[in-house]
C-alpha cells in the first residue's frame, strides 16, 4: 500500500533540514548511517502529526519529491532522535496580548522510493 504524506502538512517538510543520523555500532562494526529530515515545529503541529508516527509516507511534489519519510517517535534504535524540546517563543500579538508558542524538534527517516515495473 502506498500512503502519501497529507498535503496539509507539507510546510513541515518544506522547512526541514536534511541531516545524516549516525548511531553507534558494536566494536568491529561500521556505524549505522541514515539520511533524515530534522524539523523544528510548533507543538500544535506535532500533536496533529502524532497519529502518523512510525508509518512510512511517500512525498509528492516539493523539495523532497520521490522520497519517503517516517516520523521517529518510539523506535528504540533511534532513541537519540526521538522528539525533543525545541524551546519556546514569547511574543506580543497585534492586539497587545502576550503569548508563548512551544516548539519541538522531530526527525523523519528519509528514503529513496524505487518503483519496480511489472515484468
Amino acid at each position: 500500500m502506498r500512503r502519501m504524506w497529507p498535503d496539509e502538512f507539507n510546510a513541515i517538510i518544506d522547512d526541514a533540514e536534511e541531516v545524516v543520523l549516525e548511531s553507534p555500532a558494536e566494536p568491529g562494526e561500521a556505524p549505522l548511517r541514515r539520511k533524515a529530515l530534522k524539523a523544528r515545529i510548533a507543538m500544535e503541529d506535532y500533536e496533529r502529526i502524532w497519529p502518523l508516527a512510525e508509518m512510512r509516507f511517500r512525498l509528492g511534489e516539493g523539495n523532497f519529491s520521490g522520497k519517503a519519510i517516517t516520523l521517529i517517535t518510539t523506535n528504540p534504535h533511534y532513541h537519540t532522535w526521538h522528539p525533543k524540546d525545541g524551546g519556546s517563543l514569547e511574543a506580543v500579538s497585534d492586539s497587545g496580548r502576550h503569548y508563548k508558542k512551544d516548539y519541538i524538534v522531530v526527525h523523519f527517516l528519509l528514503d529513496d522510493v524505487r518503483e519496480t515495473s511489472p515484468a
